[in-house]
């Protein structure tokens, strides 16, 4: 195999992943008109419907519109030799190779959250707006990037010049070391992400005392849960869209809804999602997604333990150097058949634990108010009520809410 060979195999899968994402987008939007099913009629009334319908379609022009461009502007990069210009630049400055490949990334991270800013800016502020979702405000949106790009810096060039050292440290066997580092990142993040990164963006307060906290610990005690970290968050401060979460297990275990959902549902409904919620944690889904994504990790970086030293991908990307950052970016893009198959499998497993969930909340609570819960997020998010089933097989982690009212309903 030549340099040449695997530089058009990158751009053949660079252009065949996005044809299948436009294939997919195209053939969901077909069904963007289609009639509600009889189950969800009560759902939307003809003018929220028509809406929804205008919603789906911006978004679906919008998105369109900025992966055509991304595609040109990285299709571009490649033939000029890109990624050679900035691996030369970053030799101009140090010849310390964690030096080099954190300037090389930075500066790639930097340009690339530079495009496509103005493309999340109108959506924030053009799209969400124009359909009532947007609460944020220019300043936040910029707070936020600019503490995206400080735990960028922080966590991200940290755990990539480790991952570096230990190349240079240990060769193709870095790997192990690697994925020991990721595993306990990985267990930090499950066990600690509302303590150590939720209070960068948000603010959370403890659930108050009061009926819907009874009904809560009442629920909890009936099924032998102990819930004592029950939070609400300030999720309005961006958005009208409700969301519930549950993140950490043991002492860590935590259940944080947003102020949205609490004042968009009934004090029934909200105990039926974090029924559901509770579900999740009682079934050990927390547990195997944990498993499962320290597993993926080690396979991964493995394979590229295995590839990652070839200088043939150097060369295929315009660098005479072999690298470990080079080869990274070669690598991470001729592994998108393996990740196209893994983020299938694990969407799969995602709706199948979804149903898991709702059975628990149904069969420990009850399902009429769980649906009626789903029902009413659907409505205020204007969500689409009739996607294609190949777009919900590869892009939903969740099934569709005719899905889940029918398995609710039986």
């Amino acid at each position: 195999m030549t340099p040449t060979l695997v530089f058009y195999t990158i751009i053949a899968f660079i252009v065949i992943s996005f044809l299948v994402d436009q294939v997919l987008d195209w053939l969901n939007a077909k069904h963007f008109d289609d009639p509600v099913p009889a189950e969800l009629a009560d759902v939307y009334d003809e003018e929220t419907y028509k809406k929804s319908q205008a919603y789906k379609k911006a978004n679906a022009k919008f998105s369109a519109m900025t992966s055509g461009f991304m595609l040109i502007v990285t299709l571009t990069f490649f033939f000029i030799d890109g990624f050679a210009f900035i691996d030369t630049f970053a030799r101009s400055i140090s010849d310390n190779e964690i030096v080099v490949g954190l300037i090389f990334f930075g500066i790639i991270m930097l340009g690339s959250d530079l495009l496509t800013t103005p493309f999340s800016y109108y959506k924030t502020f053009i799209i969400e707006e124009r359909f009532g979702f947007n609460k944020s405000t220019p300043a936040l949106f910029f707070a936020d990037k600019l503490k995206g790009w400080v735990m960028t810096i922080l966590v991200g060039g940290g755990l990539l010049a480790l991952i570096i050292w230990f190349y240079q440290m240990s060769g193709s066997f870095f790997w192990i070391y690697a994925w020991i580092v990721f595993a306990v990142f990985a267990l930090v993040m499950n066990m600690f992400y509302a303590k150590l990164i939720v209070p960068l963006f948000n603010k959370q307060k403890p659930l108050e005392q009061g009926p819907l906290r009874n009904q809560i610990e009442a629920y909890s005690a009936t099924v032998g849960f102990q819930l004592d970290n029950i939070f609400i968050i300030d999720g309005s401060k961006r958005s009208t869209k409700a969301n519930a979460y549950f993140s950490g297990f043991g002492s860590e275990k935590r259940i944080t809804l947003y102020d949205t959902l609490v004042n968009d549902l009934e004090e029934e409904e909200i105990v039926a999602v974090l029924a559901h919620e509770v579900g999740h944690y009682k079934k050990n889904h927390i547990i195997v997604n944990l498993i499962t994504s320290i597993l993926l990790t080690g396979f991964t970086l493995w394979l590229l333990g295995i590839f990652i030293s070839q200088p043939i991908f150097s060369e295929a990307l315009g660098v005479t150097k072999p690298s470990f950052h080079i080869g990274l970016i070669a690598f991470g893009i001729l592994y998108a058949p393996i990740s196209g198959v893994t983020g299938f499998l694990m969407s799969l497993l995602s709706r199948k634990f979804e149903y898991q969930a709702d059975d628990f909340a149904k069969n420990t609570f009850s399902a009429a108010p769980l649906i009626s819960s789903l029902k009413k997020l659907s409505r205020n998010s204007l969500s689409n009520l009739t996607p294609h089933p190949l777009y919900v097989k590869f892009q939903y982690s969740h099934p569709t809410l005719l899905q889940r009212y029918r398995n609710l309903s039986k």
